[in-house]
């Protein structure tokens, strides 16, 4: 298969086109040239077996990653399957996802692993399962992470149900700090505010729905990076909301420790306030926090101390939020529209500041290939335009539990090319 991506603005700092507007010519998945009037040399051979991209303002980046959605593959298929969440990733510009444990049963051994991995293995994005740091994600016991690393797990994460007791997390730094691996916890201290429904304040209480604090989150980050410090081992927190847990991890960087985190794009986009009509999709884990609170998740992320933007793909069926605010699941379903919702949410986000968040700091963090856009290299490219505009109207995810479904929103992701496999958003199609 040949591909003439045309005018292509490159957005790579390793790249010697970065900065460049060039046409990208790939054969069987590689890099055949990069050079400025390409276009015409093909067309004076005639060939009619290439597939040209033709788009006003496209940009190339080498492929986005995400650090944390659920593909609810195995045991609960009607949420999600490992195909629509790959559909779902592509249409939103990105060629590898990690995937949680969260599912029945755990990814908690090595044959969980694998069988993610050879499921995955033929579809358009590259799926990296998460394995369960617990058995069960019961947090009693380690999981066996040494054979789920070898078997190809990422990393480990207990997910949506975080590790609670110090004694096992200390445990499972340890325990990864053998082969080099990542912990990725969201940070929050179940036993405060356990009943909490929604950030706690002024709106929690106009509406009558019980509050969850941010101390809970931040008492586990104060402690995570305790644990963090006395084993020297790598900890990453993702879903960070609180300004004071941003001073924590911040000062942790600043004092050499292997400490990181992420932040969604609908943290940075709606807020507290924005529950008033009870919408059951905006009901996220961990919750929104007011207005005063994004305004500061926000510099966070324009001052490089957020390392990584995380999708949260939480996706669910019709039954799991068409209910009353108190027994809906959280979680939206957020891939699709990732991009756009940071775009608009930070409009003087720099192209490659926002090119390093989603795609050269999390490929550092976990330890992925860092693929280049040069003559000879494989092609793993994400494709998106500033410039452009979203309006999702239909989701190809499997859950239709995305608040962002009819709103414009600024910059759109056009999709990828991963290898041989083209996801392609024609503009206006």
């Amino acid at each position: 298969m040949t591909i003439l991506i045309e005018k292509a603005s490159i957005v790579d700092r390793n790249s010697p086109h970065h900065g460049t507007t060039r046409d990208i010519l790939v054969e069987d998945g590689r890099i055949r040239a990069i050079g400025v009037g390409l276009s015409e040399g093909l067309s004076a051979n005639a060939d009619t077996t290439i597939r040209r991209i033709q788009c006003p303002g496209i940009h190339v980046s080498p492929g986005w990653v995400d650090i944390f959605s659920h593909f609810c593959d195995p045991g609960y298929e009607y949420k999600e399957t490992l195909e629509t969440g790959a559909a779902a990733a592509a249409a939103g510009g990105y060629t590898d996802v990690f995937v949680l444990p969260n599912t029945k049963p755990v990814v908690d051994s090595k044959s969980q692993v694998e069988y993610i991995r050879r499921s995955a293995a033929s579809l358009p994005v590259r799926i990296w399962p998460l394995g369960a740091m617990t058995r069960g994600l019961e947090g009693k016991d380690l999981a066996e992470m040494y054979d789920m690393r070898h078997s190809g797990a990422v990393a480990f994460s207990d997910g949506t149900s975080p590790v609670q007791a110090a004694g096992l997390l200390l445990k499972g730094l340890q325990y990864v700090k053998a082969f080099d691996g990542v912990i990725i916890q969201v940070p929050d201290d179940r036993t405060v505010g356990a009943g909490g429904l929604m950030h706690e304040g002024v709106v929690s209480t106009r509406l009558g729905l019980p509050g969850k604090p941010m101390m809970a989150e931040e008492l586990m980050v104060a402690r995570d990076i305790k644990l963090a410090r006395y084993t020297d081992s790598r900890l990453h927190f993702t879903g960070v909301t609180s300004p004071r847990s941003l001073e924590y991890i911040r000062r942790a960087k600043e004092s050499g420790l292997a400490v990181s985190c992420s932040v969604t794009p609908y943290h940075l986009f709606f807020t507290d306030a924005d529950l008033t009509d009870y919408d059951t999709n905006l009901k996220v884990y961990p919750p929104l926090r007011d207005s005063a609170t994004v305004e500061v998740l926000k510099n966070a992320v324009l001052e490089g101390v957020v390392d990584a933007i995380a999708a949260h793909h939480l996706p669910h069926e019709f039954d799991s939020k068409i209910l009353e605010f108190e027994y809906a699941k959280p979680g939206m379903s957020s891939l699709e529209t990732a991009y756009a919702v940071l775009r608009t949410a930070l409009p003087g986000l720099s192209v490659e500041r926002t090119v390093d968040l989603l795609s050269f700091r999390p490929r550092e963090l976990f330890g992925l290939a860092q693929p280049s856009i040069e003559e000879g290299a494989a092609a793993v490219f994400t494709f998106f335009d500033p410039a452009g505009e979203t309006t999702l109207t239909a989701s190809v995810s499997k859950s239709k539990n995305n608040p962002f479904l009819g709103r414009t929103l600024q910059g759109r992701a056009l999709g990828i090319l991963n290898g041989t496999q083209l996801t392609f958003n024609q503009p206006g199609a």
